[in-house]
Parts: structure tokens; C-alpha cells; sequence
């Protein structure tokens, strides 16, 4: 291997390590959830604001800095968001009241939100389109469908060992890690444009409309889909997106020019990838619940048990790549989001009394295997025939439409099982019976949103070929 090529995969290795921090944040904290609501002695109601306030950020601002990446240097946004990931850890570590806490996780994700993209845009102009980019982004979808299952282990190892505080305090030696490697190796780069024009009303109207967004739909299990305040939330939410797509529409430098949705493999993984993140991220919620609620397992065996998924989700990661770029993203998807079906099908029989094996290891192996088979190829197809000048952008809309899609698919979860179970209670179910039961239709949801994401994939990506895109000048590089 040339010395090109091996500093090529150091920055992949890098900018990956970093994202998978950011992935691992949103799945970490779930275990550590009861431990932080006993030592800071906070109710239920606010400890869950350690979830929600990381999610409105990292939601919100993804689409601001994956464009930002490309108008100020993908490098440097990249660096910026890591210090102020790394910073905010140690503050959520070093936190002694849960307005500590919550507003470092909201700072974090933020932080999150700046990683994201940039990293996946530096990975997608580091790496020529094609063969070598597929095997890149086929290690970046294993780290990303691999991150929340990783989460729930790790956060349960470091929770039972070493409190919840080491969750967050483990986050600040990889951060400076990271950050000490980047400078030496990995490049600048920026989009190639002839005006540099920020669009401040763009990026204020979108990332206010969907931190609104994810805050209103994280929120509506709680207070009701049908109250005020959601419809009310929502509604506002809904103007200012609205807003933003007028304002994209006038202005000469638009944030999110309009035209990249002409790219037919772009449109359609961003209307996949919605789906998948909601069928990722709900899964792996539910599971957990289930777990600890019902099976009453700790926060550790929580963790070593979803390494049946995280492991083997790396594995087969290396076979969606290399069937992604002989066959295209299209039956791939297909296929992926079928399994993903069918291992929930499973878990819709979990019985009050379950046991690892075989009422969720067989699933939780399958899984793994939908999970790459879904995830790779939709990241490859959302970045294809992308032009180097707005690999920021398109970065930005795919993690976007993932994490709204996951607090979409998280709040129907919710809806579906608060409800269900509290009707079963009210009849005379214990409550282990009725949160079962409740669980197994939130599952039969989920696989609803696989089926609808697996035809979505077959029809939007029929005859979508995966080619390099028409040459442009060379990006400068600093």
C-alpha cells in the first residue's frame, strides 16, 4: 500500500473514531439513566432530560455544520466540534445538579452535530467514488449501526465498575487523542465556490425548526399527541422549516441549495435512511426497556448481551460493502430492511419470562445482519454522485433525517407502549404483563416502518446506478 493510500485510511481511522464517540453518546446514557437519577436525586420527569437535551441539539444543528464544513474547511469545523464534545464531557462528568448535567448534554450534542458531517465529508473527498470509497463508508456504516448497540455495553460496563460519571469522562482522553492526530494527518479541504456568503437566516430558521421538532416529538408521549402544547409545538416547528425553505429559495447562497435533491440516489436514501433511524434507534430503546423493566436485568448484563448484535454488525458490514458495489445500494437495502422486519417479528413474542436464549439471541444476531445489510448502502447512496462541493451538505441531511428519523421512531415506540400497557393495567394485567405486551406492539410498529423504508428502497432506487460524478475543479487544500 502507497504511502497516499495508508495516510488515506489513518484519516478514515481518525475522523471514524470520533464519530463513533458521538454515535455511542446517544445509546450510552440509557443504562446509566437510574444511577443518575439516585445520585443527583432527580425525578423522573427531569432525568430524562438528559436524553432529550442531547437529542434536540444534535438534531437541530446537524444540517448547520455539515454546510458549515464545506464554506469555512471541513478540518476545521471537524476540530471545533470535538472541542467542544470533549469540553462538554467533562462538564456532564464533573456535573452535581441535574441543570449541570442537562445543559452540558446539550452542548455535547451540538458538539455531536458538527462532528458528524464534517467527519463523513472528509471521509467521502478523502476517498475517490467507487470500489475503494464503498469499503470506506462500508467501515463507516459499521461504526455507525454498530454504535447504539455498543452503547448499551459499554455504558453498562462503565456503569457498573466505575459509575456513570466515567460514561462521559471516558469521551475526554479520545477526544484529545483525536484531536492531537488530526492536525498531522488529516487534510484540509473546502468547497470551491466563488462567493462565501453564510446564510445566517437559513441556518437560524432550520436548526430553531427542527431542534422544535425533535423536542416536540420527544416530548408528546408524556404530554399527548393530541395536546396543545405538541399540535402547538409542532405547528410552529412546521412555519419555521417553512420559512427556511422560502429563504432557501430567494437567496443567491443558499444553505441547502435544492438542486442536490435532483441526485435520485440522494432523495431516496435520505427517505430510507428516515426510516431506518426510526427502526434502529426504537429498537434498541425498546429492548432496553424491556430488559431492565421486565427481565430485570442490570445495567451490566444489559450491556455483554447486545454485544451479540454490536459484534457481528461489524462483520457483516465488509459483506454489504462488497454487495453494494457489485449489485448497488437497491436489493441490498431491500434485503437489509426485511431482516430487520423479520427479527422483529421475533421479539414481538417475548414472553413476561423471557430468557437470553432463545427468546433474543437468534434476534438480536439477525438484527445485526439487516442492520449492515440496511445501513452501509444507504450511507453509499446518499453520498454517491455527490459533487466534492457539497459533501458537507449531503452529510448533513443524512445523519439529519436519521436522528429525526430515530426521535420519530422512538416517540411512536412510546406512544404505543405507555398506552397500551396503561389500558391492559387499568383491566387488572400486572404491570410485567402489560408493559410485555405493550412492547410487542410497539415491535409490530417497527416492522410496519421496515416494510414501508424496504418498498420506498425498491421503488425509489429502480434503475439508480452508483457512477462517479461529472468532473469539477479540484478543491483547494490547505
Amino acid at each position: 500500500m502507497s504511502p497516499a493510500a495508508d495516510r488515506r485510511w489513518l484519516t478514515l481511522a481518525i475522523v471514524g473514531a470520533a464519530f463513533f464517540m458521538t454515535v455511542l453518546d446517544v445509546a450510552i446514557v440509557n443504562v446509566a439513566i437510574p444511577s443518575i437519577q439516585r445520585d443527583l436525586h432527580v425525578g423522573e420527569t427531569t432525568v430524562q432530560w438528559v436524553l432529550t437535551a442531547y437529542a434536540i441539539t444534535f438534531g437541530g444543528f446537524l444540517l448547520l455544520g455539515g454546510r458549515m464544513a464545506d464554506l469555512l474547511g471541513r478540518r476545521l469545523i471537524f476540530v471545533v466540534g470535538l472541542i467542544l464534545f470533549t469540553i462538554a464531557s467533562l462538564f456532564c462528568g464533573l456535573a452535581n445538579s441535574a441543570g449541570v448535567l442537562i445543559g452540558a448534554r446539550a452542548v455535547q450534542g451540538i458538539g455531536a452535530a458538527i462532528i458528524s458531517p464534517a467527519a463523513l465529508s472528509i471521509v467521502t473527498t478523502t476517498f475517490q467514488e467507487g470500489a475503494e470509497r464503498n469499503k470506506a463508508l462500508g467501515i463507516w456504516g459499521a461504526l455507525g449501526g454498530s454504535g447504539a448497540a455498543a452503547g448499551v455495553l459499554f455504558g453498562g460496563i462503565l456503569t457498573k465498575y466505575l459509575g456513570w460519571e466515567w460514561i462521559f469522562f471516558v469521551n475526554v482522553p479520545v477526544g484529545a487523542l483525536v484531536l492531537g492526530l488530526t492536525f498531522p494527518f488529516v487534510p484540509e479541504s473546502r468547497a470551491q465556490l466563488a462567493e462565501r456568503r453564510f446564510d445566517a437566516a437559513g441556518a437560524i430558521t432550520v436548526t430553531s425548526g427542527l431542534a422544535l421538532l425533535v423536542y416536540a416529538i420527544s416530548k408528546a408521549p408524556d404530554v399527548g399527541w393530541g395536546s396543545a402544547r405538541t399540535i402547538l409545538l409542532l405547528i410552529v416547528s412546521g412555519a419555521l422549516i417553512a420559512a427556511f425553505a422560502l429563504i432557501e429559495l430567494r437567496t443567491t447562497q443558499p444553505l441547502m441549495p435544492f438542486s442536490i435533491f435532483r441526485i435520485r440516489s440522494l432523495l431516496a436514501a435520505n427517505i430510507v435512511g428516515f426510516l431506518l433511524g426510526a427502526v434502529i434507534f426504537a429498537n434498541f430503546f425498546v429492548l432496553t426497556l424491556y430488559v431492565q423493566q421486565v427481565l430485570g436485568w442490570s445495567a451490566l448484563k444489559t450491556g455483554v448481551t447486545f454485544l451479540a448484535t454490536a459484534g457481528t454488525t461489524v462483520i457483516w458490514a465488509g459483506v454489504a460493502q462488497g454487495l453494494t458495489t457489485r449489485f448497488g445500494p437497491r436489493p441490498v437495502i431491500v434485503i437489509g430492511l426485511l431482516v430487520l422486519a423479520a427479527s422483529m417479528g421475533w421479539y414481538t413474542q417475548i414472553p413476561v419470562d423471557g430468557h437470553y436464549w432463545p427468546d433474543l439471541l437468534p434476534a438480536y444476531i439477525a438484527f445485526a445482519l439487516g442492520l449492515a445489510f440496511a445501513f452501509v448502502p444507504v450511507t453509499i447512496a446518499a453520498l454517491a454522485q455527490v459533487a466534492p462541493r457539497e459533501a458537507g451538505l449531503a452529510s448533513g441531511l443524512i445523519n439529519t433525517n436519521q436522528q429525526v428519523g430515530g426521535a420519530i421512531g422512538v416517540a411512536v415506540a412510546s406512544t404505543i407502549f405507555i398506552s397500551h400497557s396503561k389500558a391492559l393495567v387499568k383491566t387488572g394485567h400486572s404491570p410485567a404483563a402489560a408493559l410485555t405486551s405493550g412492547y410487542q406492539w410497539a415491535f409490530w410498529a417497527l416492522i410496519a416502518l421496515a416494510l414501508v423504508g424496504a418498498l420506498a428502497a425498491f421503488v425509489l432506487l429502480r434503475g439508480t446506478h452508483i457512477t462517479a460524478p461529472e468532473a469539477e475543479p479540484a478543491e483547494a487544500a490547505a
